[in-house]
């Protein structure tokens, strides 16, 4: 800025106007720690978000305890943190215990789409299931059709591999599991010797290992060690690629949420704002595709933003 004729000001008091003008900018400027408890399939999601959240808001740091999806609803119910990540929706009585104790309803916000994905040894000639024999492989109640159990791959017609079906999945504290017992059991229950393990990538490293295994993953944690098994539904077999995610054709396709202790008629402020914009602006949807998962449609982007007071997608 330049100063003419009788306005120009002495260095001393353009150096004072300067300095107070950064001063008035750094009051605005959201600071603060954003503890946040839940999903273990977020945590490289939620980690890279709080990497960009710093560059973008140095005062912010993110603190996350991904000790799985079920682990975030009592938390935001006691008010230990305001924001959980989630690989699922809320259970009736998660929300209900959150409502209890609040007077309200959290809100949960949709940040990206993923997919459960059954896998087998990358060696294996097994190209598809139908939901009917996932549940009879997985599950001891056959909720989902299935005649008869299956066991062994020869019932398969996996002649190559000798001996029975090794299972392998996640624990019942993880969203996940909740998510494979409702949509690929039919809500049945899973069977007794399936091994269960506390973060996807363990799952897959199993599968890995043993030409006899076979487990379920997120999307994003797949790797050259497995294959992914094609879903076969009405005739017809649908792959977990991107557009089938997005879309919600893929049966075992699903969202990503933060859920968050908003009261109504209130808004998001300080670091709990800046980071939804983030999340739901182009550069935090092209790192939900940088790490594997599938970035919301621009329709879900705009309504997810407008939900919360942002009136369009952020550049």
């Amino acid at each position: 800025m330049t100063f003419q004729g009788k306005w120009r000001l002495p260095c001393a008091c353009l150096a004072a106007l300067w300095l107070s003008l950064s001063f008035s900018a750094a009051a605005n400027e959201p600071v603060g720690t954003l503890g946040m408890v839940g999903s273990d399939t977020m945590a490289g999601l939620m980690l890279r978000w709080g990497e960009q959240l710093a560059e973008r808001h140095p005062g912010i740091r993110l603190q996350l305890q991904a000790s799985g999806s079920a682990s975030a609803p009592p938390a935001l119910a006691a008010g230990t943190t305001r924001i959980g990540p989630m690989s699922r929706s809320m259970h009736d009585h998660e929300r209900a215990a959150f409502i209890e104790a609040h007077g309200y309803a959290p809100v949960g916000v949709e940040v990206a789409r993923d997919a459960l994905v059954v896998i087998v040894h990358r060696h294996n000639p097994l190209e598809f299931l139908t939901l009917a024999q996932v549940d009879a492989i997985f599950s001891r109640t056959r909720r989902c059709g299935a005649e008869h159990e299956l066991t062994r791959w020869e019932r398969l017609g996996v002649e190559a591999i000798e001996g029975r079906i090794e299972l392998h999945g996640r624990n019942p504290a993880s969203g996940s599991y909740g998510l494979f017992r409702q949509r690929a059991l039919c809500g049945g229950e899973y069977r007794r010797r399936l091994n269960e393990h506390p973060g996807a990538a363990a799952v897959v490293a199993a599968v890995t290992e043993s030409p006899e295994a076979i487990g379920y993953a997120g999307l994003n944690h797949l790797t050259p060690g497995v294959k992914a098994l094609a879903l076969e539904a009405d005739g017809n077999r649908y792959r977990p690629d991107a557009e089938r995610v997005r879309q919600d054709d893929y049966a075992l396709s699903r969202s990503l949420y933060l859920y968050t202790n908003l009261p109504p008629g209130e808004v998001l402020s300080g670091p709990e704002r800046a980071l939804l914009d983030l999340i739901l602006s182009s550069e935090g949807q092209a790192t939900v595709t940088e790490l594997g998962f599938v970035a919301l449609s621009d329709e879900a982007l705009v309504q997810q933003r407008r939900r919360l007071g942002f009136d369009t997608p952020a550049p």
